[in-house]
Protein backbone atom coordinates (compact mmCIF):
# COMPACT_ATOMS: atom_id res chain seq x y z
CA UNK A 1 0.00 0.00 0.00
CA UNK A 2 2.92 2.36 0.61
CA UNK A 3 3.94 1.96 -3.04
CA UNK A 4 0.43 2.89 -4.17
CA UNK A 5 0.54 5.93 -1.88
CA UNK A 6 3.80 7.03 -3.50
CA UNK A 7 2.34 6.64 -6.99
CA UNK A 8 -0.80 8.51 -5.94
CA UNK A 9 1.33 11.44 -4.77
CA UNK A 10 3.19 11.69 -8.08
CA UNK A 11 2.26 13.34 -11.37
CA UNK A 12 3.94 10.59 -13.39
CA UNK A 13 4.32 6.87 -12.93
CA UNK A 14 7.09 5.45 -15.12
CA UNK A 15 6.69 1.69 -15.43
CA UNK A 16 10.22 0.26 -15.17
CA UNK A 17 9.86 -2.64 -17.59
CA UNK A 18 13.40 -2.96 -18.98
CA UNK A 19 15.28 -4.06 -15.86
CA UNK A 20 15.94 -7.58 -14.61
CA UNK A 21 13.01 -9.51 -13.12
CA UNK A 22 13.56 -10.45 -9.48
CA UNK A 23 12.11 -13.66 -8.11
CA UNK A 24 10.62 -13.82 -4.60
CA UNK A 25 9.85 -10.11 -4.79
CA UNK A 26 6.65 -8.13 -5.29
CA UNK A 27 7.00 -8.12 -9.09
CA UNK A 28 4.70 -11.14 -9.39
CA UNK A 29 3.06 -11.50 -6.00
CA UNK A 30 1.31 -9.61 -3.21
CA UNK A 31 0.15 -10.31 0.33
CA UNK A 32 -3.61 -10.16 0.78
CA UNK A 33 -4.97 -9.32 4.21
CA UNK A 34 -8.22 -10.85 5.42
CA UNK A 35 -11.06 -8.33 5.29
CA UNK A 36 -11.89 -8.72 8.99
CA UNK A 37 -8.32 -9.20 10.17
CA UNK A 38 -5.39 -7.90 8.11
CA UNK A 39 -2.95 -9.80 10.32
CA UNK A 40 -4.20 -12.97 8.61
CA UNK A 41 -2.37 -12.95 5.31
CA UNK A 42 -2.07 -15.02 2.18
CA UNK A 43 0.21 -14.69 -0.81
CA UNK A 44 -1.40 -14.10 -4.19
CA UNK A 45 1.22 -15.18 -6.73
CA UNK A 46 1.29 -15.17 -10.52
CA UNK A 47 3.34 -18.28 -11.41
CA UNK A 48 6.10 -16.90 -13.62
CA UNK A 49 8.84 -18.40 -15.76
CA UNK A 50 11.86 -16.61 -17.14
CA UNK A 51 12.53 -17.55 -20.79
CA UNK A 52 16.05 -16.11 -20.70
CA UNK A 53 16.93 -17.32 -17.23
CA UNK A 54 18.03 -14.93 -14.52
CA UNK A 55 18.80 -12.01 -16.94
CA UNK A 56 15.16 -11.98 -18.16
CA UNK A 57 13.73 -8.47 -18.18
CA UNK A 58 10.45 -7.71 -16.42
CA UNK A 59 8.68 -7.13 -19.74
CA UNK A 60 9.73 -10.59 -20.98
CA UNK A 61 8.63 -12.67 -17.96
CA UNK A 62 5.89 -15.16 -18.88
CA UNK A 63 2.93 -16.52 -16.93
CA UNK A 64 2.85 -20.27 -16.37
CA UNK A 65 -0.57 -21.55 -17.50
CA UNK A 66 -2.34 -18.17 -17.93
CA UNK A 67 -5.86 -19.67 -17.92
CA UNK A 68 -5.33 -21.40 -14.59
CA UNK A 69 -3.61 -18.33 -13.12
CA UNK A 70 -6.55 -16.16 -14.19
CA UNK A 71 -9.13 -18.46 -12.59
CA UNK A 72 -7.13 -18.78 -9.39
CA UNK A 73 -6.61 -15.02 -9.09
CA UNK A 74 -10.30 -14.26 -9.63
CA UNK A 75 -11.28 -16.89 -7.05
CA UNK A 76 -8.83 -15.72 -4.37
CA UNK A 77 -9.88 -12.09 -4.75
CA UNK A 78 -13.56 -13.01 -4.47
CA UNK A 79 -12.86 -15.22 -1.47
CA UNK A 80 -10.97 -12.49 0.36
CA UNK A 81 -13.04 -9.43 -0.50
CA UNK A 82 -16.40 -10.61 -1.83
CA UNK A 83 -18.06 -9.81 1.52
CA UNK A 84 -16.97 -6.17 1.35
CA UNK A 85 -19.71 -3.64 0.57
CA UNK A 86 -17.22 -2.17 -1.92
CA UNK A 87 -16.66 -5.46 -3.76
CA UNK A 88 -19.33 -4.83 -6.46
CA UNK A 89 -17.56 -1.60 -7.52
CA UNK A 90 -14.24 -3.45 -7.70
CA UNK A 91 -15.65 -6.50 -9.47
CA UNK A 92 -17.27 -4.33 -12.16
CA UNK A 93 -13.91 -2.98 -13.30
CA UNK A 94 -11.78 -6.07 -12.68
CA UNK A 95 -12.19 -7.51 -16.18
CA UNK A 96 -9.26 -5.62 -17.79
CA UNK A 97 -6.92 -7.09 -15.18
CA UNK A 98 -8.21 -10.62 -15.73
CA UNK A 99 -8.12 -10.12 -19.51
CA UNK A 100 -4.44 -9.18 -19.23
CA UNK A 101 -3.69 -12.81 -18.33
CA UNK A 102 -4.48 -13.63 -21.96
CA UNK A 103 -1.30 -11.80 -23.02
CA UNK A 104 0.74 -14.43 -21.19
CA UNK A 105 2.96 -11.71 -19.72
CA UNK A 106 3.28 -11.13 -15.98
CA UNK A 107 4.08 -7.43 -16.48
CA UNK A 108 0.82 -6.88 -18.36
CA UNK A 109 -1.18 -8.16 -15.40
CA UNK A 110 0.75 -6.24 -12.76
CA UNK A 111 0.53 -2.99 -14.72
CA UNK A 112 -3.20 -3.47 -15.36
CA UNK A 113 -3.87 -4.12 -11.68
CA UNK A 114 -2.01 -0.95 -10.65
CA UNK A 115 -3.83 1.07 -13.29
CA UNK A 116 -7.11 -0.24 -11.89
CA UNK A 117 -6.26 0.84 -8.34
CA UNK A 118 -5.21 4.30 -9.48
CA UNK A 119 -8.36 4.63 -11.60
CA UNK A 120 -10.62 3.69 -8.68
CA UNK A 121 -8.88 6.31 -6.53
CA UNK A 122 -9.36 9.06 -9.10
CA UNK A 123 -5.67 9.56 -9.87
CA UNK A 124 -5.19 12.02 -12.73
CA UNK A 125 -1.49 11.54 -13.40
CA UNK A 126 0.22 10.17 -16.51
CA UNK A 127 1.79 6.75 -17.11
CA UNK A 128 4.92 6.22 -19.20
CA UNK A 129 7.08 3.17 -19.89
CA UNK A 130 10.84 3.23 -19.32
CA UNK A 131 11.67 1.16 -22.42
CA UNK A 132 10.14 3.94 -24.55
CA UNK A 133 12.35 6.63 -22.98
CA UNK A 134 16.06 7.49 -23.20
CA UNK A 135 18.15 6.75 -20.11
CA UNK A 136 21.64 5.69 -19.10
CA UNK A 137 22.25 2.29 -17.46
CA UNK A 138 23.54 3.16 -13.96
CA UNK A 139 20.71 2.65 -11.46
CA UNK A 140 20.50 6.17 -10.05
CA UNK A 141 21.43 7.80 -13.37
CA UNK A 142 18.63 5.87 -15.07
CA UNK A 143 16.06 7.14 -12.59
CA UNK A 144 17.38 10.69 -12.87
CA UNK A 145 17.23 10.54 -16.67
CA UNK A 146 13.68 9.17 -16.62
CA UNK A 147 12.61 11.89 -14.18
CA UNK A 148 14.17 14.55 -16.39
CA UNK A 149 12.14 13.35 -19.40
CA UNK A 150 8.95 14.37 -17.58
CA UNK A 151 10.32 17.78 -16.64
CA UNK A 152 10.14 16.75 -12.99
CA UNK A 153 11.33 19.07 -10.24
CA UNK A 154 11.30 16.23 -7.69
CA UNK A 155 11.64 12.45 -7.56
CA UNK A 156 9.41 10.84 -4.92
CA UNK A 157 11.54 8.15 -3.30
CA UNK A 158 10.40 5.46 -0.86
CA UNK A 159 12.40 4.40 2.17
CA UNK A 160 13.82 1.37 0.34
CA UNK A 161 15.09 3.48 -2.53
CA UNK A 162 16.72 5.96 -0.18
CA UNK A 163 19.11 3.23 0.98
CA UNK A 164 20.81 2.94 -2.41
CA UNK A 165 19.97 6.09 -4.36
CA UNK A 166 22.84 8.37 -5.35
CA UNK A 167 21.47 11.93 -5.28
CA UNK A 168 24.26 13.34 -7.48
CA UNK A 169 22.66 12.60 -10.89
CA UNK A 170 19.43 14.17 -9.68
CA UNK A 171 21.18 17.25 -8.35
CA UNK A 172 23.01 17.63 -11.67
CA UNK A 173 19.63 17.79 -13.40
CA UNK A 174 18.11 20.17 -10.86
CA UNK A 175 15.80 17.46 -9.51
CA UNK A 176 15.21 17.18 -5.77
CA UNK A 177 15.01 13.73 -4.19
CA UNK A 178 11.93 13.80 -1.96
CA UNK A 179 11.81 11.07 0.74
CA UNK A 180 8.34 9.58 1.04
CA UNK A 181 7.67 7.82 4.33
CA UNK A 182 4.09 6.90 5.34
CA UNK A 183 3.26 6.58 9.04
CA UNK A 184 3.27 3.22 10.77
CA UNK A 185 -0.02 3.42 12.68
CA UNK A 186 -3.68 2.72 11.90
CA UNK A 187 -4.19 1.50 8.33
CA UNK A 188 -0.48 2.05 7.69
CA UNK A 189 0.69 -0.44 10.31
CA UNK A 190 0.82 -3.13 7.61
CA UNK A 191 1.29 -0.75 4.70
CA UNK A 192 4.66 -2.16 3.66
CA UNK A 193 3.50 -5.77 3.82
CA UNK A 194 -0.08 -5.81 2.49
CA UNK A 195 -1.58 -5.19 -0.92
CA UNK A 196 -3.63 -2.00 -1.13
CA UNK A 197 -6.58 -4.21 -2.03
CA UNK A 198 -7.20 -4.77 1.66
CA UNK A 199 -7.55 -1.03 2.37
CA UNK A 200 -9.65 -0.56 -0.75
CA UNK A 201 -12.06 -3.30 0.31
CA UNK A 202 -12.15 -2.16 3.94
CA UNK A 203 -12.50 1.59 3.37
CA UNK A 204 -13.78 1.95 -0.17
CA UNK A 205 -12.23 4.03 -2.97
CA UNK A 206 -13.41 7.42 -1.73
CA UNK A 207 -12.14 7.09 1.85
CA UNK A 208 -8.86 5.47 0.76
CA UNK A 209 -8.27 8.25 -1.76
CA UNK A 210 -8.82 10.80 1.01
CA UNK A 211 -6.22 9.02 3.17
CA UNK A 212 -3.70 9.06 0.35
CA UNK A 213 -4.45 12.68 -0.43
CA UNK A 214 -3.77 13.66 3.20
CA UNK A 215 -0.53 11.70 3.19
CA UNK A 216 0.64 13.43 0.01
CA UNK A 217 -0.15 16.84 1.47
CA UNK A 218 1.71 15.90 4.68
CA UNK A 219 4.76 15.47 2.45
CA UNK A 220 4.15 18.84 0.80
CA UNK A 221 2.92 17.25 -2.44
CA UNK A 222 -0.38 18.26 -4.11
CA UNK A 223 -1.38 14.77 -5.30
CA UNK A 224 -2.43 14.32 -8.92
CA UNK A 225 -5.98 13.30 -8.04
CA UNK A 226 -9.42 14.59 -8.92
Amino acid sequence: MTTLAKLFAADYWIVLDDVQFTRRDYQHRARLGALDGPDRRQWLTIPTRLPHGRPTLIRDALIDDPDRARRKTAGILRQHYGASPHWPALARVLDPVLDAFDTGRTAAVTEASTRLLLYLLGWQGKILTSSDLPSRPDRSQRLADLSAVTGARAYVCGTGGMTYLDPAPFAAGGIAVMPFQPPTTNIWSSGRRLSALWALAALGPQDLAACLQRLALDHGIPAAAA
